[in-house]
């Protein structure tokens, strides 16, 4: 790049690697930020994409469009493959490369499946548009096909949900299922009934919403139990197949006919993480993750640092969480850093510092758990302080106007407006799946 100003590469348009970007508007710097994806996707709210309830285009924005005015900024579409970091160029997919004089790696996380990646396929996850368009079309199908099903046994496992793990993206899926079970689709079909749904939240640990307060995961269960979720507890997954899923408690084993799982357990950083490992010696934790210095720089190169998901920073005797708050509070400390490092190549840094500003999961309509220190909140308070919060983190005022008004919208109405199966519609869902819908032609 012709310029004597610095290069600073961002990989990543999430939120740490938007934060980043922002933060470096007015430095005296070249800023180039890559994403395989043209847009920054707000992903705590992908599990209303995944239920019907917003569409795609509502918590999404062209990270050209956030970026416009940014003129020491550009954005381009490209995937990293490779870094090598005695050269400080990158490699691309395509072929191309890029150098750089500061690199923030910001690639987040993708689906865990602890050694079962061939669950995948039956299971799917929660990380990306694709995910929840996908999530989208199994619910919906699952409805549809049982609708137009006669064998009582079969049309009860198109209306089987089970859900993975008991964290917040758990939860929030589980709750939302049910609210469309017995609220969304009253009096939709002619056949069934949606409120004979079945759902099945699985989780391992002895409670949902492990790091919150015993009180408020209790009550968190409490709720969905009340919104028509079955949670239980204690209990492991042990093998997923096409139509079926063997759950484990205690030393009994159990196997459940069913059309639609969905997988929320755990999560793997980034391939980048191998990549960096591999170039720079850096070690990594047990998730793939890049064990980085208080200041977020890899150990003997502070021209590299890795924020988000992907980074293991151990603060106070704790893991960083993997949440947005996190990434957006690095994204800014490193942008800081680098204005600093700019004026002045030899300043020492300060220790980054994550400020901890309360947890809080959704569960379903006026329903929360929020907690901000030794604060508890629940029920209609704690969800109003969530929908206030998600709305101000959207990155676009239009997607924060559409996103209320969408909310206002389905809240007075119970509808979930964005309903659509897209993609593959024909049943069953996978070639070799073992519960075969009896009758495929429409009843007369």
């Amino acid at each position: 790049m012709p310029t004597t100003q610095p290069h600073i590469v961002i990989i990543g348009g999430g939120f740490g690697g938007l934060y980043a970007a922002q933060h470096l508007k007015h430095a005296p710097a070249q800023i180039s930020l890559l994403d395989r994806r043209n847009f920054h996707l707000f992903q705590p709210l992908l599990y209303q994409v995944a239920t019907g309830g917003l569409s795609p285009a509502n918590i999404s924005a062209p990270l050209r469009a956030i970026l416009k005015t940014q003129k020491n900024t550009s954005v381009l579409l490209a995937e990293v493959v490779d870094i090598n970091p005695q050269a400080r160029t990158l490699s691309f997919r395509d072929g191309e490369s890029l150098s750089y004089d500061y690199l923030i790696v910001s690639t987040g996380a993708s689906h865990n499946y602890f050694g079962n990646a061939h669950w995948e396929k039956h299971a799917p996850g929660l990380k990306t548009i694709e995910d929840a368009t996908e999530i989208r079309r199994r619910v919906l199908l699952a409805f549809e096909a049982a609708e137009r099903e006669s064998d009582p046994i079969l049309r009860q496992a198109w209306l089987r949900f089970v859900v993975i793990g008991g964290g917040p993206t758990g939860v929030e899926l589980a709750g939302a299922l049910a609210e469309i079970a017995h609220e969304t689709l009253k009096d939709n079909f002619r056949k069934i009934n949606p409120a004979d749904a079945e759902i099945l939240l699985i989780e391992a640990g002895e409670r949902i919403l492990a790091p919150y307060a015993p009180e408020l995961s209790e009550k968190a269960r409490l709720a969905l139990e009340k919104l028509g979720a079955r949670v239980k507890l204690k209990t492991a997954v042990t093998d997923i197949q096409a139509g079926q899923i063997t759950l484990k408690y205690q030393e009994q084993s159990e196997e459940l006919k069913t059309q639609t799982i969905l997988w929320g357990a755990g999560v793997q950083a980034s391939p980048l993480g191998k990549v960096l490992a591999q170039g720079t010696g850096v070690e990594l934790d047990r998730a793939g993750r890049v064990k980085v210095e208080p200041d977020l720089s890899l150990p003997g190169h502070p021209e590299i640092f890795v924020i988000g998901d992907l980074a293991c920073l151990i603060q106070d005797g704790k893991q960083v969480p993997g949440v947005a708050p996190a990434a957006m509070q690095a994204g800014k400390y490193v942008a800081r850093l680098l204005q600093q490092k700019i004026h002045n190549p030899q300043v020492k840094s300060t220790p980054f510092h994550y400020l901890d500003k309360g947890s809080m999961a959704t569960i379903g309509r006026s329903l929360a758990v929020v907690q901000v220190g030794k604060l508890q909140f629940s029920g209609l308070l704690a969800w109003l302080m969530w929908l206030f919060i998600h709305i101000l983190y959207l990155v676009e005022f239009t997607n924060r106007l559409m996103v209320l008004m969408q909310w206002g919208w389905n809240y007075l109405s119970r509808n979930r407006s964005a309903r659509l199966i897209t993609g593959e519609t024909k049943l069953p869902f996978n070639a070799d799946v073992v519960v075969p819908v009896s009758e495929l032609s429409p009843r007369v």
